[in-house]
């Protein structure tokens, strides 16, 4: 097999653009999926999964936990045998690579087994939070020791008792939506359930409401107040044939570029009937002067959007370095805000679209929350993306209206969106230049 390229140079469209892009299946969903038909009663059948490398990372650690996941070869969906809220080995080693879902989710399921389990991760991984989901699953039973960095980072060690006691746990909010998500996908085979307060602001609240609406279609309901707290019953999950909408993050670079380049640009996969909160970017784009038009399953931006404001992106921060991009477009300025938590992401994304911006001609001013891009691309360069897929997908938008925007490490949308240059070059007509 040839070696990924080291570079991507993005060849700018021609003029307006005019297509239609089939979105992949929602990373977030996916993993959901996968975790939920492992911990319920009997099989599952979950139809249009999004196949990368985060999502291949749940498969290899359900699989390596016992679980039997297949994916049929001339199929598009997976199968999961679910062993209501046991772990079939006992014993089993998780490898989540850069994915924090894998990490977090698959971390509040290893102590229902009856055995040792590691988990570990890349070195991003190693570096993004986890303290917090581990004391409090610790608060109710978990036996989890730290083996790395004296004690307060992976790899971890998880010594299950066949389940968790459960009960009444408090969480901050502030860090990570998955922490939460975690804790209430588990709370059902806990022996008493789970009562969860979340201290402070929850971040990233729509991928809370993510969950618990997968959580039903498995047979689960949760009682809430608000994003305050969260009352979680002693149930049994139903295996169910279940679909995966499309990946509303990975919508927003299409409708991106047809903002900046002009003409009309549709997605499909995912529309006005999507539980994603990231669907919310086309009204963003609407604000700024594109004209939006969306179905149950479909958005289309037509138009270039070309005005500023002030944006709180705090549900929707994923769409932030999409936003930032085709703000370098606009004629006035665009300020993002209430984005902290993209400081522990795959990279610290504020300071890296900050220095990024800047190569292309942006005057950028970087807050502690967010950023605020003044328009001003004058000019093609090389884009360093961290390792970070986000990065490399928002950057090649810039690519199609400026020559000269090569991208770094390509390889790195393998994480969320393997083809996503492919589908680039089938809506702009035009391929890119691939060099090793």
């Amino acid at each position: 097999m040839a070696p990924d390229p080291a570079t991507y140079e993005v060849t700018p469209a021609e003029g307006p653009l005019d297509g239609d892009v089939p979105l992949p299946g929602s990373k977030s969903l996916t993993n959901r999926a996968l975790c939920l038909g492992a911990l319920a009663e009997g099989a599952s059948r979950l139809d249009k999964p999004l196949l990368a490398d985060d999502t291949l990372y749940m498969v290899a650690g359900l699989k390596n936990l016992g679980f039997k996941v297949r994916k049929p070869a001339t199929s598009n969906f997976i199968q999961v045998q679910g062993r209501g809220g046991r772990i079939p080995w006992d014993e089993g080693r998780v490898w989540a690579g850069a994915a924090g879902t894998v990490l977090r989710f698959l971390l509040a399921v290893l102590p229902l087994g009856e055995g040792v389990y590691t988990i570990d991760g890349d070195a991003r991984l190693r570096k993004r939070p986890i303290a917090d989901l581990v004391e409090a699953l610790r608060g109710l039973g978990a036996d989890i020791e730290l083996l790395g960095a004296g004690g307060r980072a992976l790899p971890a060690r998880v010594k299950g008792g066949g389940g968790l006691a459960g009960g009444a746990i408090s969480i901050p909010g502030g860090v990570s939506s998955q922490f939460l998500s975690a804790l209430l996908m588990a709370g059902p085979v806990m022996q008493e359930g789970l009562d969860v307060r979340v201290e402070g602001t929850l971040t990233s609240r729509p991928y809370a409401d993510l969950t618990l609406r997968a959580m039903s279609a498995f047979g689960v309901d949760v009682e809430r107040q608000g994003y305050e707290r969260f009352r979680v019953p002693r149930a049994t999950y139903r295996g169910m044939k279940y679909t995966i909408e499309g990946d509303a993050s990975a919508s927003t670079y299409f409708l991106a570029a047809g903002a900046v380049c002009g003409g009309r640009v549709k997605v499909t996969g995912v529309g006005s009937a999507s539980v994603q909160a990231d669907t919310g970017f086309a009204r963003v784009l609407e604000t700024m002067g594109a004209e939006v038009q969306s179905g149950p399953d479909w958005i289309e931006v037509r138009g270039r959007a070309q005005g500023g404001g002030v944006f709180d992106l705090a549900d929707m921060p994923d769409a932030a370095q999409t936003l930032a991009v085709t703000a370098l477009f606009a004629s006035e300025p665009v300020e993002i805000r209430n984005v902290g938590n993209l400081r522990v992401k795959e990279t610290d994304r504020i300071h890296a679209l900050c220095a990024e911006l800047r190569k292309l001609g942006g005057r950028v001013e970087e807050y502690d929350d967010g950023l605020k891009v003044h328009p001003g691309a004058s000019g093609g360069a090389r884009i360093e993306t961290y390792n970070d897929h986000r990065m490399a997908m928002a950057f090649s938008v810039a690519g199609l209206a400026l020559p000269g925007v090569v991208i770094e490490d390509p390889g790195t949308v393998s994480k969320s969106f393997p083809d996503f240059y492919e589908r680039l070059e089938t809506l702009t007509g035009r391929k890119g230049k691939r060099e090793r």
